[in-house]
């Protein structure tokens, strides 16, 4: 019979057993690779069991967040459009930035003598003074600003200084009423004077023949007479001409090149060997105030280069070329004929005269 409690081999037997086969499968499982899939069966098998411990975390996770707060979503919903609000105020600052830098850009690019020195300057504030068309700038005496300075912009002529601090001028536009500027009509070198009505208005050439060959769009630029302005910048294109009966005169009106109503940035001139005592010939005012447009005003240049092409091909029937061309004839059939007549030599120049 036999007995029922049984003793088997003792906990220390055990034990030392157990570490025995455990240290022969690790130097088996490091020498050999077979099993490695049995490992590989085993996480398997082991896997589901921690998607089942995962369970209910990852359930109560999304519980709480369904259940967030109406408040906590307002908050995070006002930080959102807040920050959008942030970021459109920097788009359009860039946007602004972009405009202000192409501005700087056209107003670099303006095209000067070689013998011009230049400087940017910002508009600071303008004149309240509805009789008075005055700007104030950021460039005073310590920058070398001088009175009777020339201001211009990307555009054409502004002005110029009429008074002088440490840090800030004033300049005096050429809309103001108190303003004249010798000009010369681009098209065939007449110089007038330009006279300032009021910035609402345009300017105005005065006291001027009926016989003046002034037309509406032609092109005014400074002529350099007076040694103030440089000459060939763009001032006006002539607007409107009007014939007074009364007083036997045109009054010519020319709308100014320049916005001198909303200027921010200008350039200051510091011209050089321009005293006024011996002003450039107007052909060469032409040629400069031509490479000027061309790159300031190349709207305007073209039609401005056709009109002179009928004069030019009508000038050959003209008296001036054709006194050049066609003198030797009459003189060699007016010679005999002032030899048999006497009074003939006395008719010819009359003639010529007229």
């Amino acid at each position: 019979m036999k007995p029922i409690f049984s003793r088997g081999p003792s906990l220390q037997l055990r034990l030392f057993l157990a570490v025995i086969f455990a240290i022969v499968l690790i130097v088996v499982d490091s020498r050999l690779s077979i099993f490695s899939k049995v490992r590989s069966y085993l996480d398997t098998a082991v896997s589901p069991f921690f998607f089942v411990a995962n369970g209910p975390r990852d359930i109560l996770d999304g519980v709480s967040n369904s259940f967030t707060s109406r408040e906590d979503l307002q908050k995070e919903n006002e930080l959102l459009r807040n920050e959008l609000l942030l970021r459109n105020s920097d788009i359009q600052l860039l946007g602004q930035l972009r405009q202000e830098n192409n501005r700087l850009r056209e107003l670099l690019g303006s095209p000067l003598r070689g013998d011009e020195h230049k400087m940017i300057t910002q508009v600071l504030s303008t004149e309240s003074d509805p009789y008075s068309y005055q700007v104030v700038i950021d460039k005073g005496f310590q920058d070398g600003v001088y009175e009777g300075q020339p201001v211009i912009n990307d555009k054409g002529v502004v002005g110029q200084v009429v008074a002088v601090a440490r840090n800030t001028s004033r300049v005096l536009l050429i809309c103001d009423t108190s303003h004249s500027l010798p000009i010369q009509v681009l098209r065939n070198d007449i110089r007038v004077i330009a006279v300032g009505t009021g910035c609402t208005e345009d300017l105005q050439l005065e006291y001027l023949p009926r016989d003046t060959d002034i037309r509406v769009g032609d092109v005014l630029v400074t002529s350099g007479l007076g040694g103030r302005f440089p000459e060939g910048y763009p001032v006006a294109v002539v607007s409107s001409v009007t014939i007074d009966d009364q007083r036997a005169n045109t009054v010519i009106q020319a709308h100014p090149t320049v916005a001198l109503q909303r200027l921010r940035y200008l350039l200051l001139l510091w011209p050089n060997d321009r005293d006024g005592l011996q002003p450039l010939p107007s052909e060469e005012v032409r040629r400069i105030a031509k490479e000027r447009l061309r790159q300031m005003m190349p709207q305007v240049l073209p039609p401005e280069t056709t009109p002179p092409v009928p004069p030019a091909n009508s000038t050959p029937s003209s008296a001036v070329p054709g006194a050049a061309a066609q003198p030797p004839t009459p003189l060699r059939q007016t010679a005999p004929a002032s030899r048999r007549a006497g009074q003939q030599p006395v008719a010819a120049p009359a003639n010529r005269g007229q």
